[in-house]
């Protein structure tokens, strides 16, 4: 079902997209897990600025939360099942959310097959092959892990469409919305916003929602995961809460990882070097769109601002949008001779032959909706191929599913014409 706009509804004016080069972030101080309440019938603008107390990372000790391990691991260190693409390279394959993001108004039935961050979307693309799947993480008002991608619940009551953000809610009221886990009850309903369109969150398998424990307990254990740690583009968090929230995650970490491979990553600078600080075990990489101009933190602005914030903060990676890497092709060079890795998101990663461009590059791994198709192409793409000669001598097409060679000449070419194609 989709609701019209104009209908009776509680929702503020459109939030900010995280795409506003022009607009600041709300200044918002936080106390304990409970940050200043956004209310449904106000809007951002209404919500007057505390006071704030700055981020100073370089105050936060090391070894907060653990403090007897050795320096982190590097990227390739905690991924020892990646697909091995020759003697020297690697690369990995992640599920997004699991098997793959729910797009519900996509005519595409795999966008809407699963149910997105729920521990059937991680099995599910555990039975491709993925090594990794990756999800958001949130601390509920009340201290609890739970793993849910947007900002805020959107559900209905008595005609009435309203919003509640997630962290403004205790688990039990988080756990209240959508599918219930006792089958015999019935959640309240469960909505999204999708393209300025609100419509019921229906796929075709269905589940509810799950905490970050629940995710360690319920999920095959040969699987790894990217925890991304959740925060809202248009908020300005003090350093008290990053450090509170960050410490009920890490502490759900070292007590259920066992063996499983960890990585985090976060779109939120202050937060990617606190965690950093916090623990040593597990590599942290950064979050960018990698576009300049976006982002109100100029840390959040390019590849060679995210970099930066790498180096300077002892990170050991970064996770860019596809088309950031495709717009400066350099930036890979950069970013490898830094002695960081670097994977990508977003719609390209879907396409198998823009995964095999970028393996080319040098890009170390990719975050993929369509899980079972990527890891399919990417097992042919990058082994050796057999069958290009018996091919050739037939005056047959190549399928794509047999690797394609390029000379140096022409992939420099290629590099080339691609920022020029994205820019269109």
């Amino acid at each position: 079902m989709e609701y019209s706009m104009a209908s009776s509804i509680l929702l503020p004016p459109p939030h900010p997209h995280p795409y506003n080069p022009h607009k600041p972030p709300i200044l918002i101080h936080h106390i304990r897990h409970n940050p200043l309440i956004l209310q449904s019938s106000s809007s951002p603008s209404s919500i007057t600025a505390m006071a704030l107390k700055n981020v100073r990372v370089s105050d936060v000790p090391h070894g907060v939360i653990v403090s007897d391990f050795t320096a982190p691991a590097s990227f390739s260190e905690v991924v020892p099942r990646l697909r091995v693409v020759d003697k020297e390279k690697r690369f990995v394959v992640i599920g997004h959310r699991g098997n793959g993001m729910n797009n519900l108004q996509s005519n595409d039935k795999r966008m809407v097959a699963v149910k997105e961050n729920t521990v059937l979307s991680f099995n599910t693309a555990a039975k491709f092959g993925v090594e990794y799947v990756e999800f958001d993480v949130q601390v509920t008002k009340d201290g609890s892990p739970i793993i849910f991608h947007d900002n805020f619940i959107i559900s209905q009551e008595n005609g009435t469409i309203f919003e509640k953000r997630v962290t403004d809610l205790t688990l039990s009221e988080f756990r209240s919305y959508g599918p219930q886990g006792d089958t015999t009850s019935t959640g309240k309903p469960l909505l999204r916003e999708t393209n300025g369109k609100i419509i019921d969150w229906k796929v075709e398998s269905d589940e509810h929602h799950c905490t970050l424990q629940e995710a360690f307990e319920k999920t095959d254990p040969i699987l790894g995961f990217n925890i991304e740690l959740k925060f809202d583009d248009n908020i300005v968090y003090d350093q008290d809460y990053l450090i509170s929230v960050l410490q009920s995650i890490l502490k759900v970490v070292f007590e259920a990882a066992k063996d499983r491979p960890i990585i985090f990553s976060t779109f939120q600078p202050d937060a990617a070097l606190l965690v950093r600080k916090l623990q040593n075990k597990y590599p942290v990489l950064f979050l960018t769109i990698g576009i300049n101009g976006l982002y109100y933190d100029v840390r959040r602005n390019s590849l060679d601002e995210a970099l930066k914030l790498c180096l300077e903060g002892g990170l050991q990676g970064i996770v860019s949008e596809v088309k950031g890497v495709f717009r400066d092709p350099g930036a890979v060079r950069r970013i490898k001779e830094a002695g960081l890795e670097l994977l990508t998101f977003g719609q390209l990663n879907n396409v198998p032959e823009a995964v095999y461009v970028q393996h080319l590059m040098g890009v170390d791994g990719v975050i993929v909706d369509l899980v079972e198709e990527i890891t399919t192409a990417v097992e042919s793409l990058i082994e050796p191929a057999s069958k290009e000669d018996v091919l050739a001598d037939r005056n047959l097409q190549v399928p794509f599913d047999v690797k394609p060679r390029f000379s140096d000449r022409e992939l420099s070419f290629l590099l080339k014409l691609i920022p020029e194609l994205i820019q269109q």
